[in-house]
């Protein structure tokens, strides 16, 4: 997989609803690049983020990936090419170790501590008296914000996606935690196609194509 991605007239509504969320969108993105998708609340940003991993299909025109209508693809092989950074992370109930090996199957332990130092987390984990055997509740509530999110990024990390969906992971944490969290989803970003909805200024700034979504029609691109 390079991971060129296409949407060609795309347009989509809810099976218990008429009224179309998106409207004839299309674009490409090179394989490896990144796209900023901006916009209002509402506007349509995460359901084209959604259609990529078919957690919906389209109502008419079609996704491609590599030439590829991925319709016409399993699941399985479809979404192990997807890695998914969100803004509100997901932990269970098991070792710092366990959670970020959940990116890859039978991940080394060498593997989760490089993915673990790619994401700017593995000094905190070594400080801990049980290290990487850390034992999480389940969510994580035992860890701060940013703590958690810097593990989901060392998931992402060990995954062999070639593709990513990056719902902006910087909110709510204070400015030093923004910038390591930044350099590690810079990092994560490095070489594959990217999906990033955009809520600043700063992730709008590095994308390689923007694209200004609202009423489920693209208004600007550039």
């Amino acid at each position: 997989v390079r991971g060129l991605v296409s949407f060609e007239d795309v347009s989509f509504h809810y099976s218990d609803d008429d009224t179309l969320v998106l409207s004839n969108v299309s674009f490409q993105i090179p394989a490896g690049k990144s796209i900023a998708l901006a916009g209002p609340s509402g506007s349509g940003k995460t359901t084209i983020c959604s259609l990529l991993p078919r957690f919906y299909d389209v109502s008419s025109g079609r996704i491609t990936i590599d030439g590829k209508d991925i319709r016409d693809l399993t699941l399985e092989s479809l979404r192990n090419q997807i890695g998914i950074v969100q803004q509100d992370v997901y932990l269970f109930c098991g070792t710092i170790k366990e959670n970020i090996a959940y990116g890859k199957e039978n991940a080394t332990r060498r593997e989760v501590e490089q993915a673990a130092e790619a994401a700017h987390i593995s000094d905190f984990i070594n400080a801990l008296p049980q290290k990487y055997e850390t034992l999480l509740t389940d969510g994580g509530e035992n860890l701060s914000k940013g703590q958690k999110q810097l593990i989901t990024i060392a998931r992402a990390m060990l995954s062999p996606a070639r593709m990513l969906i990056l719902d902006e992971a910087t909110s709510n944490v204070d400015t030093r935690t923004e910038l390591l969290i930044r350099d590690a989803m810079n990092t994560l970003m490095q070489g594959r196609t990217c999906f990033v909805i955009a809520h600043r200024l700063t992730t709008i700034r590095s994308a390689d194509l923007i694209l200004v979504v609202k009423n489920g029609d693209i208004v600007e691109s550039g």
